[in-house]
Protein backbone atom coordinates (compact mmCIF):
# COMPACT_ATOMS: atom_id res chain seq x y z
CA UNK A 1 0.00 0.00 0.00
CA UNK A 2 1.64 3.67 -0.84
CA UNK A 3 0.65 6.26 1.63
CA UNK A 4 1.06 9.88 0.94
CA UNK A 5 1.67 12.28 3.43
CA UNK A 6 0.72 15.75 2.36
CA UNK A 7 0.70 19.93 3.29
CA UNK A 8 2.87 18.96 6.25
CA UNK A 9 5.83 21.04 8.14
CA UNK A 10 8.19 18.34 7.61
CA UNK A 11 10.92 18.40 10.39
CA UNK A 12 14.05 16.39 9.76
CA UNK A 13 17.09 17.31 11.65
CA UNK A 14 19.15 13.90 10.27
CA UNK A 15 19.02 15.93 6.83
CA UNK A 16 19.08 19.46 7.88
CA UNK A 17 15.66 19.94 7.17
CA UNK A 18 12.23 22.22 7.80
CA UNK A 19 10.10 23.07 5.23
CA UNK A 20 6.79 22.02 3.43
CA UNK A 21 6.87 18.75 1.14
CA UNK A 22 5.18 15.46 0.57
CA UNK A 23 6.13 12.00 1.64
CA UNK A 24 5.30 8.90 -0.08
CA UNK A 25 5.58 5.59 1.83
CA UNK A 26 5.58 2.43 -0.13
CA UNK A 27 6.82 -1.02 1.68
CA UNK A 28 7.86 0.19 5.12
CA UNK A 29 10.26 2.62 3.44
CA UNK A 30 10.08 6.27 2.57
CA UNK A 31 10.13 6.02 -1.38
CA UNK A 32 9.45 9.76 -2.56
CA UNK A 33 9.88 13.30 -0.65
CA UNK A 34 8.41 15.66 -3.45
CA UNK A 35 6.27 18.85 -3.78
CA UNK A 36 4.29 16.79 -6.35
CA UNK A 37 1.10 14.93 -5.19
CA UNK A 38 1.51 11.14 -6.49
CA UNK A 39 -1.00 8.78 -6.85
CA UNK A 40 -1.20 6.76 -3.37
CA UNK A 41 -4.16 4.31 -1.59
CA UNK A 42 -4.02 6.06 1.93
CA UNK A 43 -3.74 9.98 1.70
CA UNK A 44 -2.78 11.48 4.85
CA UNK A 45 -3.50 15.45 4.62
CA UNK A 46 -1.08 17.32 7.60
CA UNK A 47 -2.08 20.74 6.93
CA UNK A 48 -0.74 22.72 9.74
CA UNK A 49 0.46 19.90 11.26
CA UNK A 50 4.45 18.97 11.95
CA UNK A 51 6.00 15.72 10.22
CA UNK A 52 8.59 14.12 12.03
CA UNK A 53 10.83 11.03 12.21
CA UNK A 54 8.94 8.89 14.75
CA UNK A 55 10.46 9.99 18.47
CA UNK A 56 13.19 7.08 19.81
CA UNK A 57 13.48 6.81 23.78
CA UNK A 58 16.94 6.00 24.81
CA UNK A 59 15.91 5.38 28.09
CA UNK A 60 13.01 3.60 29.54
CA UNK A 61 12.28 0.32 31.05
CA UNK A 62 10.52 -2.63 29.24
CA UNK A 63 7.31 -4.14 30.03
CA UNK A 64 7.23 -7.27 32.17
CA UNK A 65 6.81 -11.35 30.97
CA UNK A 66 4.39 -13.55 32.43
CA UNK A 67 3.86 -16.86 30.82
CA UNK A 68 6.04 -16.61 27.77
CA UNK A 69 5.01 -13.34 26.75
CA UNK A 70 5.23 -9.61 27.33
CA UNK A 71 2.79 -8.30 29.28
CA UNK A 72 2.37 -4.51 26.98
CA UNK A 73 1.59 -1.41 29.34
CA UNK A 74 4.78 0.85 28.77
CA UNK A 75 5.41 0.31 25.49
CA UNK A 76 1.63 0.89 24.61
CA UNK A 77 2.09 4.14 26.51
CA UNK A 78 5.33 4.92 24.18
CA UNK A 79 3.37 4.24 21.16
CA UNK A 80 0.26 7.00 21.97
CA UNK A 81 3.22 9.68 22.82
CA UNK A 82 4.65 9.55 19.28
CA UNK A 83 7.64 7.19 20.55
CA UNK A 84 8.50 4.31 17.45
CA UNK A 85 11.52 2.94 18.60
CA UNK A 86 12.44 2.48 22.62
CA UNK A 87 15.20 1.32 24.43
CA UNK A 88 15.05 -0.51 27.76
CA UNK A 89 17.16 -2.24 29.83
CA UNK A 90 18.72 0.48 31.55
CA UNK A 91 19.94 1.48 34.49
CA UNK A 92 21.91 -2.38 34.90
CA UNK A 93 17.98 -3.74 35.53
CA UNK A 94 16.21 -6.23 32.97
CA UNK A 95 12.77 -8.09 33.81
CA UNK A 96 14.15 -11.07 31.75
CA UNK A 97 16.92 -12.50 29.97
CA UNK A 98 17.41 -9.73 27.57
CA UNK A 99 18.33 -12.00 24.31
CA UNK A 100 15.16 -14.10 25.08
CA UNK A 101 13.32 -10.64 25.50
CA UNK A 102 14.38 -9.55 21.87
CA UNK A 103 13.26 -13.36 21.16
CA UNK A 104 9.70 -12.88 21.95
CA UNK A 105 9.56 -9.20 20.38
CA UNK A 106 10.53 -10.82 17.09
CA UNK A 107 8.12 -13.79 17.88
CA UNK A 108 5.10 -11.66 18.96
CA UNK A 109 5.48 -8.31 17.75
CA UNK A 110 5.22 -4.80 19.73
CA UNK A 111 3.24 -1.74 19.48
CA UNK A 112 6.74 0.13 19.42
CA UNK A 113 10.64 -1.31 17.60
CA UNK A 114 12.29 -2.07 20.44
CA UNK A 115 16.29 -2.49 21.31
CA UNK A 116 17.55 -3.46 24.66
CA UNK A 117 20.71 -3.50 26.79
CA UNK A 118 22.12 -6.03 28.60
CA UNK A 119 22.07 -5.01 32.15
CA UNK A 120 24.85 -5.65 34.43
CA UNK A 121 22.97 -6.05 37.51
CA UNK A 122 20.84 -8.90 35.57
CA UNK A 123 23.89 -10.72 35.18
CA UNK A 124 25.51 -10.32 38.57
CA UNK A 125 22.53 -11.50 40.65
CA UNK A 126 22.51 -14.71 37.49
CA UNK A 127 25.98 -15.54 38.61
CA UNK A 128 25.09 -15.64 42.27
CA UNK A 129 25.84 -12.24 43.58
CA UNK A 130 22.81 -11.25 44.99
CA UNK A 131 24.10 -8.71 47.84
CA UNK A 132 24.17 -5.82 46.43
CA UNK A 133 26.15 -4.54 48.38
CA UNK A 134 29.41 -6.75 48.42
CA UNK A 135 32.26 -7.33 45.88
CA UNK A 136 31.42 -10.61 43.43
CA UNK A 137 34.43 -13.10 43.57
CA UNK A 138 36.49 -13.87 40.56
CA UNK A 139 34.73 -16.71 39.68
CA UNK A 140 31.60 -14.22 39.58
CA UNK A 141 33.38 -11.80 37.58
CA UNK A 142 33.88 -14.54 34.84
CA UNK A 143 30.32 -15.41 34.42
CA UNK A 144 29.75 -12.14 34.52
CA UNK A 145 31.73 -11.43 31.76
CA UNK A 146 30.40 -14.37 29.65
CA UNK A 147 27.01 -13.55 29.87
CA UNK A 148 27.29 -9.89 28.94
CA UNK A 149 29.27 -11.00 25.75
CA UNK A 150 27.04 -13.53 24.59
CA UNK A 151 24.30 -10.70 25.14
CA UNK A 152 26.09 -8.66 23.33
CA UNK A 153 27.03 -10.84 20.35
CA UNK A 154 22.72 -11.56 20.44
CA UNK A 155 22.25 -8.58 19.44
CA UNK A 156 22.04 -5.94 22.54
CA UNK A 157 22.92 -2.42 22.02
CA UNK A 158 25.36 -2.36 24.77
CA UNK A 159 25.89 -2.47 28.51
CA UNK A 160 24.02 -0.45 31.28
CA UNK A 161 24.63 0.37 34.36
CA UNK A 162 23.17 0.71 37.98
CA UNK A 163 26.23 1.74 40.23
CA UNK A 164 23.83 3.67 42.56
CA UNK A 165 22.10 0.58 43.12
CA UNK A 166 24.89 -1.96 43.28
CA UNK A 167 26.70 0.00 45.94
CA UNK A 168 29.29 -3.23 46.13
CA UNK A 169 30.62 -2.64 42.56
CA UNK A 170 33.98 -1.89 42.50
CA UNK A 171 36.16 -0.10 40.24
CA UNK A 172 37.75 -3.63 38.56
CA UNK A 173 34.29 -5.15 38.53
CA UNK A 174 33.22 -2.13 36.30
CA UNK A 175 36.18 -1.78 34.23
CA UNK A 176 36.27 -5.63 33.66
CA UNK A 177 32.70 -5.39 32.95
CA UNK A 178 32.44 -2.52 30.51
CA UNK A 179 35.38 -3.86 28.60
CA UNK A 180 32.87 -6.07 26.86
CA UNK A 181 32.30 -3.43 24.74
CA UNK A 182 35.36 -2.43 23.31
CA UNK A 183 35.90 -5.52 20.33
CA UNK A 184 32.47 -4.06 18.96
CA UNK A 185 32.88 -0.42 20.58
CA UNK A 186 29.19 -0.84 21.81
CA UNK A 187 28.04 1.81 23.78
CA UNK A 188 27.83 1.67 28.20
CA UNK A 189 24.55 3.76 29.36
CA UNK A 190 24.96 4.49 33.34
CA UNK A 191 23.25 5.61 36.33
CA UNK A 192 26.31 6.90 38.18
CA UNK A 193 26.78 6.04 41.56
CA UNK A 194 25.86 8.93 42.96
CA UNK A 195 23.88 12.32 42.70
CA UNK A 196 24.01 16.03 44.58
CA UNK A 197 27.48 17.68 45.32
CA UNK A 198 29.08 13.95 44.39
CA UNK A 199 28.09 13.18 41.13
CA UNK A 200 31.01 14.93 39.22
CA UNK A 201 33.04 11.89 41.14
CA UNK A 202 30.72 9.05 39.87
CA UNK A 203 30.32 10.63 35.97
CA UNK A 204 34.27 10.82 36.02
CA UNK A 205 34.41 7.44 37.12
CA UNK A 206 32.44 6.00 34.15
CA UNK A 207 33.76 8.34 31.60
CA UNK A 208 37.31 6.57 32.75
CA UNK A 209 35.70 3.44 31.20
CA UNK A 210 34.85 5.47 27.93
CA UNK A 211 38.63 6.97 27.81
CA UNK A 212 40.50 3.60 28.60
CA UNK A 213 38.48 1.32 26.13
CA UNK A 214 37.66 4.24 23.47
CA UNK A 215 33.71 3.05 23.73
CA UNK A 216 31.24 5.51 23.81
CA UNK A 217 29.54 6.58 27.19
CA UNK A 218 26.09 7.88 27.89
CA UNK A 219 25.20 9.23 31.35
CA UNK A 220 21.70 8.68 32.32
CA UNK A 221 19.07 10.86 33.08
CA UNK A 222 21.83 13.85 34.33
CA UNK A 223 17.99 15.59 35.34
CA UNK A 224 17.93 13.18 38.89
CA UNK A 225 21.85 13.28 39.33
CA UNK A 226 22.69 16.92 39.15
CA UNK A 227 19.56 18.69 39.15
CA UNK A 228 20.25 20.11 42.63
CA UNK A 229 22.09 22.95 42.03
CA UNK A 230 25.01 20.87 40.25
CA UNK A 231 23.88 21.09 36.18
CA UNK A 232 26.11 23.99 34.87
CA UNK A 233 29.18 22.44 36.38
CA UNK A 234 28.23 18.90 35.40
CA UNK A 235 27.53 19.78 31.62
CA UNK A 236 31.21 22.08 31.42
CA UNK A 237 31.84 18.21 32.65
CA UNK A 238 31.05 16.42 29.87
CA UNK A 239 32.20 19.65 27.53
CA UNK A 240 35.76 18.72 28.62
CA UNK A 241 35.78 15.28 27.93
CA UNK A 242 33.72 15.76 24.37
CA UNK A 243 36.42 18.61 23.57
CA UNK A 244 39.54 16.03 24.72
CA UNK A 245 38.13 13.27 22.20
CA UNK A 246 35.60 11.72 24.21
CA UNK A 247 32.27 10.09 22.89
CA UNK A 248 29.98 10.72 25.88
CA UNK A 249 26.38 12.49 25.56
CA UNK A 250 23.48 12.89 28.32
CA UNK A 251 19.88 12.40 28.72
CA UNK A 252 17.26 13.53 30.36
CA UNK A 253 13.52 14.10 31.34
CA UNK A 254 11.06 16.95 31.12
CA UNK A 255 10.09 16.75 34.99
CA UNK A 256 10.98 17.96 38.10
CA UNK A 257 10.64 14.97 40.49
CA UNK A 258 12.52 11.69 40.49
CA UNK A 259 10.98 8.26 40.84
CA UNK A 260 13.05 4.71 42.07
CA UNK A 261 11.72 2.38 44.53
CA UNK A 262 11.49 2.95 47.73
CA UNK A 263 13.94 0.05 48.71
CA UNK A 264 16.24 1.29 46.52
CA UNK A 265 19.93 2.84 47.98
CA UNK A 266 18.70 6.11 46.72
CA UNK A 267 16.77 6.50 50.15
CA UNK A 268 19.71 4.85 52.65
CA UNK A 269 20.44 6.96 55.34
CA UNK A 270 21.35 10.11 54.79
CA UNK A 271 18.88 11.05 51.59
CA UNK A 272 17.17 13.59 53.35
CA UNK A 273 20.43 15.47 54.52
CA UNK A 274 21.55 14.73 50.35
CA UNK A 275 18.18 16.28 48.64
CA UNK A 276 17.51 19.11 51.52
CA UNK A 277 13.97 17.86 52.25
CA UNK A 278 11.55 16.05 54.83
CA UNK A 279 9.59 12.76 54.44
CA UNK A 280 6.74 14.30 52.74
CA UNK A 281 9.05 14.78 49.55
CA UNK A 282 8.68 10.79 48.79
CA UNK A 283 5.09 10.09 47.53
CA UNK A 284 4.18 6.36 47.96
CA UNK A 285 2.72 5.70 43.95
CA UNK A 286 1.59 1.69 45.28
CA UNK A 287 -0.09 0.20 48.07
CA UNK A 288 -1.81 1.23 50.47
CA UNK A 289 -1.02 4.59 51.10
CA UNK A 290 -0.91 5.26 47.22
CA UNK A 291 -0.93 8.89 46.48
CA UNK A 292 0.00 9.79 49.93
CA UNK A 293 3.16 11.41 51.00
CA UNK A 294 5.50 9.93 53.28
CA UNK A 295 5.35 10.58 57.00
CA UNK A 296 8.47 9.23 58.99
CA UNK A 297 6.58 5.75 59.90
CA UNK A 298 5.05 5.39 56.55
CA UNK A 299 8.37 5.16 54.89
CA UNK A 300 9.66 2.96 57.26
CA UNK A 301 6.87 0.69 57.05
CA UNK A 302 6.69 0.29 53.12
CA UNK A 303 10.70 0.36 52.91
CA UNK A 304 10.46 -2.60 55.08
CA UNK A 305 7.54 -4.25 53.93
CA UNK A 306 7.13 -3.62 50.44
CA UNK A 307 10.79 -2.60 49.25
CA UNK A 308 9.84 -3.16 45.28
CA UNK A 309 7.29 0.21 45.82
CA UNK A 310 7.56 2.69 43.19
CA UNK A 311 7.75 6.49 44.68
CA UNK A 312 8.14 9.55 43.42
CA UNK A 313 10.38 11.98 45.08
CA UNK A 314 10.06 16.00 44.41
CA UNK A 315 13.16 17.28 45.12
CA UNK A 316 14.26 18.53 41.59
CA UNK A 317 15.22 21.91 40.49
CA UNK A 318 13.30 23.20 37.75
CA UNK A 319 16.56 25.62 36.73
CA UNK A 320 18.59 22.54 36.19
CA UNK A 321 16.50 20.80 34.04
CA UNK A 322 15.65 23.81 31.52
CA UNK A 323 19.65 24.16 31.13
CA UNK A 324 20.34 20.96 30.99
CA UNK A 325 17.90 20.85 27.93
CA UNK A 326 19.40 23.84 26.25
CA UNK A 327 22.34 22.17 25.89
CA UNK A 328 23.24 20.53 22.62
CA UNK A 329 24.60 17.31 24.07
CA UNK A 330 21.53 16.34 25.87
CA UNK A 331 18.63 13.94 24.26
CA UNK A 332 15.57 13.06 26.04
CA UNK A 333 14.60 10.19 27.31
CA UNK A 334 12.11 9.16 29.66
CA UNK A 335 13.21 7.01 32.00
CA UNK A 336 10.01 5.60 31.84
CA UNK A 337 8.52 2.80 34.51
CA UNK A 338 5.22 1.30 35.28
CA UNK A 339 4.12 -1.13 37.79
CA UNK A 340 0.86 -2.31 36.98
CA UNK A 341 -0.11 0.85 35.67
CA UNK A 342 1.37 3.04 38.30
CA UNK A 343 4.38 5.24 38.42
CA UNK A 344 5.79 8.48 37.24
CA UNK A 345 3.99 10.27 34.82
CA UNK A 346 6.88 10.55 32.58
CA UNK A 347 6.21 6.96 30.93
CA UNK A 348 3.15 8.41 29.07
CA UNK A 349 4.20 12.41 29.08
CA UNK A 350 7.81 12.81 28.52
CA UNK A 351 7.39 13.61 24.49
CA UNK A 352 4.46 15.81 24.77
CA UNK A 353 5.41 17.42 27.98
CA UNK A 354 8.65 18.17 25.91
CA UNK A 355 6.79 20.05 23.31
CA UNK A 356 3.66 21.98 26.09
CA UNK A 357 6.72 22.95 28.60
CA UNK A 358 9.93 23.55 26.45
CA UNK A 359 9.57 24.07 22.98
CA UNK A 360 5.97 25.95 22.96
CA UNK A 361 7.38 28.62 25.71
CA UNK A 362 10.27 29.27 23.15
CA UNK A 363 13.24 27.80 25.33
CA UNK A 364 14.31 25.33 22.70
CA UNK A 365 13.34 25.18 18.69
CA UNK A 366 11.20 22.99 17.49
CA UNK A 367 14.08 22.17 15.24
CA UNK A 368 16.18 21.56 17.93
CA UNK A 369 13.63 19.82 19.96
CA UNK A 370 12.92 17.26 17.64
CA UNK A 371 16.28 16.79 17.15
CA UNK A 372 16.43 15.44 20.50
CA UNK A 373 13.95 12.92 20.06
CA UNK A 374 15.19 12.13 16.40
CA UNK A 375 18.27 12.19 14.98
CA UNK A 376 20.58 12.43 17.98
CA UNK A 377 19.52 9.84 19.33
CA UNK A 378 19.56 7.45 16.35
CA UNK A 379 23.10 8.77 15.80
CA UNK A 380 24.11 7.38 19.14
CA UNK A 381 22.06 4.02 19.10
CA UNK A 382 23.53 3.53 15.35
CA UNK A 383 20.15 3.44 13.35
CA UNK A 384 21.04 4.67 10.29
CA UNK A 385 17.51 3.88 8.89
CA UNK A 386 15.58 5.85 11.46
CA UNK A 387 15.57 9.17 13.07
CA UNK A 388 15.10 10.41 9.48
CA UNK A 389 12.94 10.81 6.53
CA UNK A 390 14.96 10.85 3.67
CA UNK A 391 14.38 7.93 0.51
CA UNK A 392 15.35 4.55 1.53
CA UNK A 393 14.79 5.49 5.53
CA UNK A 394 12.33 3.33 7.31
CA UNK A 395 9.04 4.91 7.35
CA UNK A 396 8.27 5.64 10.55
CA UNK A 397 6.86 8.78 11.28
CA UNK A 398 4.81 11.24 13.51
CA UNK A 399 2.23 13.77 12.81
CA UNK A 400 1.56 16.35 15.03
CA UNK A 401 0.11 19.52 15.99
CA UNK A 402 2.52 21.73 17.46
CA UNK A 403 0.26 24.17 19.20
CA UNK A 404 -1.74 21.40 20.38
CA UNK A 405 0.21 18.57 21.48
CA UNK A 406 1.06 18.24 25.12
CA UNK A 407 0.48 15.20 27.90
CA UNK A 408 -1.89 13.69 29.75
CA UNK A 409 -0.56 11.74 32.13
CA UNK A 410 -0.78 12.99 35.92
CA UNK A 411 1.40 11.72 38.90
CA UNK A 412 -2.75 10.77 40.15
CA UNK A 413 -3.11 8.68 36.52
CA UNK A 414 0.38 8.71 35.54
CA UNK A 415 -0.96 6.32 32.17
CA UNK A 416 -3.31 8.96 30.59
CA UNK A 417 -3.08 9.43 26.97
CA UNK A 418 -1.17 12.62 25.49
CA UNK A 419 -3.05 14.97 23.16
CA UNK A 420 -2.45 16.60 19.47
CA UNK A 421 -0.72 13.83 17.97
CA UNK A 422 -2.56 12.71 14.79
CA UNK A 423 -0.59 9.70 13.63
CA UNK A 424 2.09 7.45 14.08
CA UNK A 425 3.14 5.45 11.81
CA UNK A 426 5.45 2.50 11.69
CA UNK A 427 6.81 1.21 9.19
CA UNK A 428 4.50 3.09 6.55
CA UNK A 429 1.46 1.53 8.50
CA UNK A 430 -0.76 3.39 11.24
CA UNK A 431 -0.02 2.23 14.28
CA UNK A 432 -1.67 5.17 16.35
CA UNK A 433 -4.44 7.66 15.63
CA UNK A 434 -5.48 10.10 18.03
CA UNK A 435 -3.31 9.14 20.82
CA UNK A 436 -5.01 6.27 20.65
CA UNK A 437 -3.77 2.29 19.03
CA UNK A 438 -4.55 0.96 15.92
CA UNK A 439 -2.56 -1.63 15.33
CA UNK A 440 -0.16 -2.73 18.60
CA UNK A 441 1.26 -5.18 17.04
CA UNK A 442 3.88 -3.00 13.94
CA UNK A 443 7.23 -2.99 16.09
CA UNK A 444 10.08 -5.79 16.54
CA UNK A 445 13.60 -6.44 18.31
CA UNK A 446 16.05 -4.36 16.81
CA UNK A 447 19.59 -6.14 16.94
CA UNK A 448 22.88 -4.46 16.77
CA UNK A 449 25.32 -5.81 14.67
CA UNK A 450 29.10 -5.33 14.12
Amino acid sequence: MKTLIKNGLVVDPANLVQTHLNLLLEDGKIVAVTEEEPEADRVIDAAGKVVAPGFIDIHMHEDPVKDDKIQFCIFDAMLRMGVTTAVGGNCGINVYDPVKYLDLLERDGAPVNVMMFAGHQYYREAAGALDKYSPVTEEQRKMMKKGLEEALEAGCVGISYGLRYVPGTGREEFLDTASCCQKEHRLISAHVRDDEERVFGAVAEVAEAGKIFDIPVEISHIGSMAGFGQMEQLLKQVDGYRMNGMDITCDCYPYFAFSTRIGATTYDDGWLERYHCDYDACQLMEGKYKGQRCTPETFAEMRRDFPECLTVCYVMDQKDIRMAFSDPGVMLGSDGLIDNGQGHPRAAGSFPKFFADFVRDGSISLYDGIAKMTSIPAKRLGLADKGRLNVGADADVVVFDPEKIRDGATFDDPMLPPFGIDYVLIGGEIAAKDCRIVKGDLGTAIRKRS
